[in-house]
């Protein structure tokens, strides 16, 4: 299942849809501006909140924590001995973890269970600026999360960049 990921240039504050592959609606990333910390709504095409998203405050590393209806899904953090400067875990409430890595800034990585590929995510079929997508190539994956993930992590590396 293939989406289709529409950013806005400004960043944090910004709204903007995700169109799955028939260009019907399917997210709207609300960002949430003038708060202390970087937030994010995942909502449905009718405007109800599907995953919350959120930088966590204390802690040594930027970490973002996705949540849905309260509950902790996943916290997302760059990998601290990792010889790649794009490389993310992805901790699971579960206790498992996903692995993201690849050129995050280039929108082209991978998001990864145990070695198994679940997401692409790639500028690559698009011609569209600041547009790119996101390919959950597992039937049984969740493709709020794998956004939400996508979402996290880049705007995780843009703000350790300074481009965001």
């Amino acid at each position: 299942m293939k989406f289709l990921v529409r950013e806005r240039i400004l960043g944090i504050g910004d709204d903007y849809w995700i169109e799955d592959e028939h260009g019907r609606k399917a997210f709207l990333v609300d960002g949430k501006a003038m708060r202390l910390r970087d937030t994010f709504e995942l909502k449905d095409p009718q405007g109800r909140v599907v995953i919350d998203i959120r930088q966590k405050m204390l802690a040594l590393r930027d970490t973002m924590v996705i949540e849905r209806d309260g509950e902790p899904l996943a916290t997302i953090r760059r990998k601290r001995l990792s010889l790649l400067r794009n490389h993310y875990r992805v901790a699971l409430a579960d206790g498992s973890e996903l692995d993201v890595s690849g050129k995050i800034l280039d929108r082209e990585f991978v998001v990864e269970y145990d070695g198994e590929l679940l997401a692409h995510v790639s500028r690559r079929w698009l011609r569209v600026r600041e547009t790119y997508g996101v390919d959950v190539v597992r039937e049984d994956a969740d493709p709020g999360l794998l956004i939400a993930v996508a979402v996290c992590v880049i705007h995780l590396a843009e703000k350790e960049r300074g481009v965001g």
